[in-house]
This record gives structure tokens, C-alpha cells and sequence, in this order.
């Protein structure tokens, strides 16, 4: 694979009830980024494509990871390779994101930053951190 083919990104961390979606470049611009339900990943994955010209798509390399590809493999409009990303620790990374990304207002600054916990599903950001991961290890 040519590593210059593409400085925009799909960034995929599946899972069995939700998913996160997210397109980011290697400068760090995010250009999209949602949690969704699982039923809806096919049909937002390939919008998302066709929009922004896709070339690949990286997705975590756990839990339910090897089902989802070969769904995506079957079911994408649009063929594109997909390349899997260690995942490991990227929940408790995408938590300090979150805040870094929204910061805590009001009584919950003054919280500690590791008893926060986000107010919503944190999927997206996950899939966020699975594309700095790709960039980083190419460099």
C-alpha cells in the first residue's frame, strides 16, 4: 500500500449494540466523528465513503472486529482495504480525550479528572484515537 494514497482516514471501532465512526486526517483535522447503533454502521459506512472519497478504512482489532470485517468485506459499496489497529487501552485514552475535546463546566471541573466520567458513549473518539494510532505507526 502506498502510505501517501490517502492523509484522509475512515477510523471503525465496532462493537455488537454501538459503533464509532470517525474521519480524521494525519494533521489531526476531524472531519466527522459519531457514535452509532451497530444496525446502522453498514449503510453510515458507506455514505461516509462515497463523501469523502474513502480509499481505506482502519478498525480495532478486538472483540468483534474479525465478523465486522468480513461484513464490511461483503457489504461495502465500495471495496476499500481495511487494516486493523491494536485497540488495547484505547477506552481510558478516549476518556482524557473527551474531556481534552469538551471541556468540564461548571461543579465538574472540579472533579478529578480520573473519577469523571463522559456523559455520553465515547465510541467515536475510540475510533478517532484508531486513526492517530495508523498515522503514528506509519511515521
Amino acid at each position: 500500500m502506498n502510505q501517501k494514497s490517502s492523509s484522509i482516514l475512515l477510523g471503525f471501532d465496532p462493537g455488537r449494540d454501538k459503533c464509532g465512526v470517525a474521519i480524521a486526517d494525519k494533521l489531526g483535522n476531524i472531519y466527522y466523528h459519531e457514535v452509532i447503533e451497530s444496525s446502522q454502521a453498514i449503510s453510515t459506512l458507506n455514505h461516509l465513503i462515497e463523501q469523502f472519497s474513502i480509499k481505506f478504512l482502519v478498525m480495532g482489532n478486538q472483540t468483534t472486529s474479525k465478523q465486522w470485517k468480513k461484513q464490511l468485506e461483503n457489504e461495502l459499496l465500495v471495496s476499500v482495504p481495511i487494516f486493523f489497529i491494536d485497540e488495547r487501552n484505547s477506552t481510558l485514552e478516549a476518556r482524557d480525550r473527551y474531556w481534552e475535546m469538551y471541556p468540564p463546566q461548571g461543579l465538574m471541573r472540579l472533579v478529578p479528572k480520573g473519577m469523571r466520567n463522559p456523559p455520553r458513549p465515547i465510541d467515536d473518539i475510540v475510533a478517532i484515537l484508531l486513526i492517530e494510532r495508523y498515522f503514528n505507526s506509519i511515521k
